[in-house]
């Protein structure tokens, strides 16, 4: 016999998920799962109904009860559908002596059932399915029982309907930003989403040192499709274009319908302009083809303006209008073609010479260097770490894009090298402030690329490194993305697990944007998850735009891992990750990559004390 307290912690437990977005499969299964702990029966089962439709089964304890649920749905009878019909509890105490059901009786009997009781999910007059309760062995449930049986159905009934109502508003919610953010014709993005995505390049620039670039465009002569054929073959057009574009795009990158007959391709970490210049000529080729629409053939080109941006120059709405000015002198050339609007600087990039062959000089030529960001608690600023981030500042070039510095130095053979030095320059910078300012012991994160892991001897180099800096390896966390298992997944976690033997710790970087994060956060042995800040954008964007982030934080704290959040630009962005249970952020709201001298400075100006960023936080804390 179920006793009050076991079935009130069953009760507080599915009460407690009413308020949440839990999912519902989730919560279900764990309703049947804790039936069977509470009441004397070996099995429990759930299944919706809805008038004119078959019965659909949503949840079960074990195979026992699933196979009990969909029996009663394939026959077409059985105490589940009488106790949705009647709203009313069905007791078959004996199957075997059963006569209400006989088909189902029969059946369930071969298939090991000796008793059914079934209770109505309700909600007011209405019902929305039964909560089934199975026994191997025959024999009346208790009148106590019945009574615990019947308020649990009623919670689920009342669960069901909250998270109906849930997702009903988040399809809403998610119909609405998505009306609001595209063109309603083509669905790509409109102009308000471009100036998001722009700033998001803006931002990610800064932080990688990538360049940028803008593709403007512009049908030639559309107006006399509209004006010959009217506008429903206008229409049709423009989305056999918006289709074909849309094949050119780049993973990552972002196809923009701005206006009647305007296409904005929003190109980011572009390694090489060159790419650029072929994308430019596969867009006109695209056009070669004919468009045929409702049986009307036409023949159409396109005017292309190409505008890039380096890693120091502004990555705005500027950006596009030149663009829009060197698609404008296609235009006056007739057409069909395509116009860069720094065409010289592209040129005398393409004839600086090999990156690849300078790059093997910068480590001796003192080109490499390494800024570091802040990582901060989120609930008060307080800052507990940098994250390491290498830079290379070329002779002729200038800066060099850090994706680009990775690329090439694992293409040439250098990545062990240059790893190894940045991981040691770090340890190194990390030492001299602990030395000036003990009182603030920092942890270092640090990048390492697959190629760089998977390398010779990697782990005896960190240990080498750990060695001759004094470095506590505690405070050492080592990041890296999920594509470390794309060529050897056995070796790369026998270098990871060499690595936590150390003491080190482990972070997945840019989480959510790779291939398989759910999978991955249960095999690797990471301590923290870094949740890409492409999510952190959307976070005070409207009631879901912090969905993504909350769910990661709570599956990453159910598996005992920490969560930092990226790309934190706002106060609001910084209050909604110290809300949703973030431990760290990182991010321009608290401060922008910086020299080691920048952070020994601020060090210096709290000697003997936390320090808290922005500066606001001092006043927080001093509140507190």
């Amino acid at each position: 016999m179920v006793h009050d307290g076991e079935l009130s912690s069953v009760l507080r437990e599915f009460a407690r998920t009413l308020a949440t977005d839990f999912p519902i499969q989730g919560i279900l299964d764990h309703l049947v799962e804790r039936i069977v702990d509470v009441l004397p029966v070996t099995g429990a089962g759930v299944t919706l109904i809805t008038a004119g439709r078959a019965p659909r089964y949503v949840a079960a304890s074990d195979e026992a009860a699933l196979r009990f649920e969909r029996l009663q749905s394939e026959i077409g009878q059985g105490p589940c559908l009488t106790a949705y019909e009647s709203g009313e509890a069905v007791a078959v105490p004996d199957v075997a002596a059963d006569l209400l059901f006989p088909r189902f009786s029969s059946a369930a009997v071969l298939a090991g059932l000796a008793a059914v009781f079934t209770f109505p999910l309700r909600h007011g007059a209405g019902r929305l399915g039964a909560l089934d309760l199975y026994r191997d062995t025959p024999g009346p449930l208790e009148a106590r029982d019945m009574s615990a049986a019947q308020t649990l159905a009623d919670v689920a009934a009342a669960y069901l309907l909250n998270a109906q109502a849930r997702e009903e508003a988040r399809a809403s919610a998610g119909r609405f930003r998505h009306s609001a953010l595209h063109d309603p014709l083509t669905g790509l993005a409109n102009r308000r989403l471009l100036t998001q995505r722009l700033d998001h390049a803006a931002h990610r620039a800064l932080v990688s040192g990538s360049n940028t670039a803008i593709l403007f465009v512009d049908l030639d002569r559309f107006q006399q499709v509209n004006d010959t054929h009217g506008h429903q073959i206008g229409d049709e057009l423009l989305l056999a274009v918006a289709h074909r574009l849309a094949s050119l795009v780049r993973p990552g990158d972002t196809l923009a319908r701005v206006s009647g007959d305007e296409f904005v391709f929003l190109c980011e970490d572009v390694h090489r302009p060159g790419d650029i210049e072929v994308l430019a000529r596969r867009i006109n080729e695209s056009f070669a083809t004919r468009f045929v629409l409702l049986g009307t053939e036409l023949t159409m080109t396109a005017s292309v303006g190409v505008a890039f941006a380096g890693p120091e120059e502004d990555i705005s709405h500027q950006l596009v209008v030149k663009a829009d000015m060197a698609m404008n002198q296609a235009k006056r050339r007739g057409g069909a073609g395509h116009q860069i609007s720094n065409l010289r600087e592209v040129r005398q990039a393409h004839a600086a010479g090999s990156l690849e062959t300078d790059l093997r000089g910068a480590l001796d030529g003192n080109q490499l260097d390494v800024s570091y960001q802040p990582i901060v608690r989120s609930r008060d600023g307080l800052l507990t770490g940098v994250e390491a981030l290498l830079r290379w500042h070329h002779p002729e070039r200038g800066p060099v894009a850090a994706v680009s510095m990775v690329e090439l130095a694992e293409q040439s053979g250098l990545i062990a090298e240059i790893g190894a030095w940045v991981l040691e320059r770090g340890c190194h910078d990390r030492g001299q402030w602990l030395a000036a300012h003990s009182g603030a012991p920092l942890d270092l994160a640090v990048n390492v690329s697959a190629r760089q892991l998977m390398s010779r001897g990697f782990s005896v180099t960190v240990a080498g490194v750990l060695a001759r800096t004094g470095m506590d390896p505690n405070a050492l966390i080592l990041e890296m993305t999920e594509n470390i298992f794309i060529e050897d997944s056995e070796r790369a976690m026998s270098v990871l697990i060499d690595l936590r033997e150390m003491g080190i710790r482990l972070a997945l970087d840019d989480f959510g944007t790779g291939y398989s994060s759910l999978s991955y956060l249960r095999r690797l042995p990471i301590n923290i998850v870094k949740i890409d800040q492409s999510f952190i954008a959307d976070i005070d964007q409207g009631p879901t735009g912090g969905a993504i982030v909350a769910a990661v934080t709570d599956l990453a704290h159910v598996l005992g891992l920490a969560v930092t959040a990226e790309g934190v630009e706002t106060q609001r962005q910084s209050d909604e990750v110290g809300a949703i249970g973030c431990e760290f952020a990182q991010g321009f709201f608290y401060g922008r990559p910086v020299a080691a001298a920048a952070i020994a400075a601020q060090l210096r100006a709290t000697p003997g004390g936390p320090l808290y960023l922005p500066a606001t936080h001092d006043a927080l804390a001093a509140a507190r």
